[in-house]
C-alpha cells in the first residue's frame, strides 16, 4: 500500500462554527516510508475535489498540529489555502495526538472560488 487517509462530514471541535455541512475533512493522510516523495497528495486532492462537488459540498479541508513549516508548504503546493494556526480549546473528545499540541493548521481549497477563478 503506498497510502491512505481518512475523510469525515463533520469536525465541529476543530473547524467550530466554520462546519456547516458543506465539507468533507480529510485525515490520519499516511504513507508509506519507502514511497514518499511521490506526492500522493495531489492525487487525495484531486480526488476530494471531485468527491466533494458530486456531494454538493462547497470546502475540501484539513488540519495538521504544531507549526511544522514544511507541512505547510507541502498543502498549500497542493491548492489548499493556509488559514493560519488557532489555538483548540476543548480537545477531549479528539484523538490523543490533540491532547499535546493545542496549536491547530487550518487548510482548505474553496471550490466554488475555484470555479469562480476558472470562468
Amino acid at each position: 500500500m503506498a497510502c491512505s487517509w481518512a475523510i469525515t462530514f463533520e469536525d465541529k471541535e476543530i473547524w467550530g462554527n466554520k462546519d456547516q455541512n458543506n465539507s468533507i475533512y480529510i485525515h490520519r493522510i499516511c504513507n508509506n516510508p519507502t514511497l514518499r516523495g511521490n506526492r500522493y497528495i495531489d492525487k487525495i486532492v484531486e480526488w476530494a475535489k471531485e468527491y466533494a462537488l458530486q456531494l454538493g459540498k462547497r470546502f475540501v479541508r484539513l488540519d495538521t498540529l504544531g507549526n511544522n513549516t514544511k507541512l505547510i508548504e507541502h498543502y498549500t503546493s497542493a491548492g489548499f489555502n493556509f488559514l493560519g494556526i488557532f489555538k483548540l480549546t476543548e480537545t477531549s473528545t479528539l484523538p490523543s495526538h490533540y491532547h499535546n499540541e493545542p496549536n491547530c493548521c487550518l487548510f482548505e481549497i474553496d471550490l466554488q472560488a475555484n470555479v469562480k477563478g476558472n470562468s
